[in-house]
């Protein structure tokens, strides 16, 4: 059948539309009246991972840190909770950041969060309905800080343990509505698994991989991230981001990495 001039553009657009539509349809949406994550799947333990920048404009130039997560199982009110600790070291103190964040065990609903930064502490009481600062916690810079929410919503600070518990499989879209704790609104972000890759680990081990990708505007300009998750242990081995003319990759540490609080503690035990 041939579309006359008169109608081709309706044609054009009502297609655009549909695809669009399909589109939409085709991603699941991760929220806990949705979707929820599958917590039986987060394993507690310490993590370690290293994390290094390059500058294009300057190729001989390369920054480290160490990023730490460790996840613990406990009660809150009398209900399980998990309580994640998250530790950033590098060779300046000024960039040194701590973040712990509690969550329900049953759907991963954000109950707690707080984070240091330098000598700024922010700690907020977080629920379905919205957030607020936490006025018992003392120095509290954010102490004043409310937000209601329209529907709950997941920690954004803790997107590598939200990406673990995703039903992964290769082509699926999935649209999950994070927040980061005393910025912007809500809101639900795309992630696509764009394929699978075999990692060779420390041993050379080879582990396949899904690869969950995301890109985006932000203030500092388009980002892209990719991340490696592990098909059979749903554990996060390797991110590579872009961003703001810089590129940031981590790399999960072997479990022989110390712990650097607990080498801390131990080496303070053994001074006369």
């Amino acid at each position: 059948m041939t579309i006359t001039s008169s109608f081709r553009p309706v044609f054009v657009v009502f297609i655009f539309l549909l695809s669009l539509q399909t589109a939409f349809a085709q991603a699941d949406t991760i929220d806990q009246r949705h979707q929820p994550l599958n917590t039986r799947l987060l394993q507690p333990g310490l993590r370690q991972y290293l994390v290094y920048y390059q500058f294009p404009s300057q190729p001989k130039i390369m920054a480290f840190s160490l990023w730490t997560r460790d996840i613990s199982q406990s009660r809150r009110g009398g209900l399980p909770v998990f309580e994640i600790r998250q530790t950033w070291y590098s060779t300046d103190s000024n960039h040194y950041r701590s973040v712990y964040s509690v969550n329900s065990a049953s759907d991963f609903s954000p109950l707690y969060h707080t984070e240091t930064t330098g000598p700024k502490l922010k700690a907020y009481n977080w629920s379905a309905g919205g957030i607020k600062g936490a006025d018992t916690v003392a120095n509290n810079t954010a102490a004043g800080y409310t937000l209601d929410f329209n529907g709950p919503n997941y920690n954004w600070n803790l997107d590598i343990e939200t990406f673990e518990m995703l039903p992964l499989a290769a082509g699926k879209t999935f649209a999950i509505r994070f927040y980061d704790a005393g910025l912007e609104p809500p809101a639900y972000v795309n992630y696509t698994v764009t394929g699978s890759e075999m990692l060779t680990t420390l041993d050379n081990k080879k582990v396949d991989c899904w690869k969950l990708h995301t890109e985006g505007d932000s203030p500092r300009g388009k980002y892209t991230q990719t991340f490696w998750i592990s098909k059979n242990g749903h554990e996060l081995l390797k991110e590579e981001d872009s961003f703001n003319g810089m590129f940031r990759y981590k790399v999960k540490l072997p479990g022989l990495a110390p712990n650097p609080a607990e080498a801390l503690r131990n080496a303070l035990t053994r001074q006369p």
